[in-house]
């Protein structure tokens, strides 16, 4: 799987905690291929993240080093750990009895306004539940927070 490789070691733990609660993960799914906006996936019903890595790179302008590498290419690094943290957050959702974890009058406050767009986005094109997608929008930016959540709610 080649996201794995623009992991941090702390997203490497999330992944390695996420195969550990019986969670598949896949990358670049026909899923991804049927909506090139999406960077992941969280399917409830098989216990499946799938991480779009070729959709991730095309909307980051990502460059290989054979391609002359692209400066920007942190970008790529950037939206696929946030596209893991959030699916993992899904999953922690999951294992909370399909409920969030956090207070969402709280978290709403503490969503980025440059979130708000794609909280519209998933929202209205996936089955996306409001106060899940708040959740997970926030928690994108928490890493040690998700990898504490998977262990207490699905370990």
């Amino acid at each position: 799987m080649e996201f794995i490789i623009f992991l941090s070691k702390l997203d490497k733990e999330i992944l390695d905690l996420l195969i550990k609660a019986n969670y598949i993960v896949e990358e670049n799914t026909i899923e991804c291929l049927l909506n090139k906006e999406i960077k992941g996936l969280h399917n409830f019903v098989e216990r499946k993240i799938i991480i779009c890595t070729e959709n991730a790179k095309k909307k980051t302008n990502y460059r290989s080093k054979k391609q002359k590498p692209n400066k920007d290419n942190y970008k790529t690094e950037l939206a696929i750990r946030k596209a893991l943290r959030h699916e993992a957050t899904h999953a922690i959702q999951k294992c909370n009895n399909n409920k969030t974890v956090g207070d969402i009058k709280n978290l709403e406050g503490k969503l980025h306004q440059n979130k708000r767009r794609s909280l519209e986005f998933s929202t209205s094109n996936f089955s996306g539940n409001y106060a899940k997608e708040v959740e997970a929008y926030v928690l994108e930016d928490k890493p040690k927070k998700v990898k504490n959540f998977i262990k207490k709610y699905c370990l």
